[in-house]
């Protein structure tokens, strides 16, 4: 199996790719990753790494980048070196199996679109990003692809976060619930009220709208909602916990009742941290693309880039393209809009 990484996107390229890629490579013996990027830059973070790995590492040097100021569709149509673009187009072409990127969201999603195409029935690609909340996962979506979406996207994105999460989670009937300022059926803007009749009459397990503020608590296998509102809400919740992880450090470091008190509540709040851990969701898959293609957090070190590309080895494996393809064409999902 072989996965391309861009090893030029994100905050902290090519470092932090690279030992990611590393990571990945020691904790699935199966896995071959394509670095992607400026050679010359590369290279120097893969001297010292074990033969055994560096084996099953390869680079392909690419002598451009996307940035994030670049318009998506123009650089993915122009810049035909770049990182990113070399990567789709080993996907493409068969060589790669996947790609996997902490890149420019609005390039990865346009790069799944004109390079790879769309899935016929999808009219628009979303990102499902799992969330570490309570009792169980749930899957937001879409996180940034399609951030003006109309009521067949937020259709479409149900569907296929339902079969996301039966293929993946295990999870029978997946419950299915729309992000809005309230529960009652009244609230909603048209867009809402328009996707929400849709997917009420579907075969789809739809309990209802859902506040931000229920999210934490588990109430839904997938939450639906547009690009802008879920890639705010995410970010939300990433910062926040960030936020509190570093008030803890503080009091910690500056005062000496919360040091004598950490000694008896570490354990536990190590337990509670590490359930709320979003470097461990192994990146957001964009569904509804003839590709295996996974967006992690711009500002990933190597952990989460490490567990984006076992993410996305884990999806190769059981086919989760062909799968959601195959589920989408006998659901004949837009039939009975």
């Amino acid at each position: 199996m072989l996965i391309a990484l861009d090893a030029m996107g994100g905050d902290f390229a090519p470092e932090e790719p690279c030992h990611g890629a590393v990571l990945a490579c020691s904790k699935n013996p199966r896995l071959n990753i394509a670095l992607i990027g400026d050679k010359n830059k590369i290279e120097p973070f893969l001297e010292e790494v074990d033969s055994s790995i560096r084996s099953r590492l390869r680079i392909v040097h690419a002598d451009d980048v996307i940035n994030t100021e670049d318009s998506p569709s123009l650089s993915i149509r122009r810049k035909k070196n770049s990182s990113l673009v070399v990567g789709f187009e080993m996907v493409r072409s068969g060589e790669a199996d996947g790609i996997v990127s902490a890149g420019s969201t609005g390039a990865i999603a346009a790069g799944g679109v004109l390079l790879l195409s769309r899935i016929p029935g999808i009219d628009r690609p979303g990102f499902g990003a799992t969330l570490p909340v309570l009792n169980r996962p749930t899957l937001l979506m879409d996180v940034g692809a399609t951030v003006r979406c109309k009521p067949i996207n937020l259709y479409q994105f149900a569907h296929m976060g339902s079969i996301y999460m039966k293929l993946f989670q295990g999870v029978e009937k997946p419950s299915v619930r729309l992000l809005c300022n309230g529960e009652e059926v009244t609230k909603g803007d048209d867009v809402i009220t328009a996707a929400r009749e849709m997917i009420e009459t579907s075969d789809l397990n739809y309990q209802g709208y859902v506040e931000g503020s229920d999210l934490p608590k588990g109430v839904a296998d997938v939450v639906i909602c547009d690009g802008f509102s879920g890639n705010i809400l995410i970010k939300f919740g990433e910062g926040l916990g960030e936020l509190l992880k570093d008030q803890f450090k503080e009091e910690y470091a500056n005062h000496l009742l919360p040091k004598i008190g950490m000694l008896f509540m570490w354990p536990a709040m190590k337990r509670v941290l590490g359930r709320f851990d979003w470097e461990k969701a192994g990146g957001s898959p964009l569904l509804g693309v003839n590709g295996t293609v996974i967006k992690v957090h711009g500002r990933s070190k190597r952990n989460p880039i490490s567990f984006a590309l076992l993410g996305a080895a884990n999806f190769i494996d059981k086919n989760g393209v062909e799968r959601i393809r195959e589920e989408i064409a006998k659901e004949n999902i837009n039939d009975n809009i």
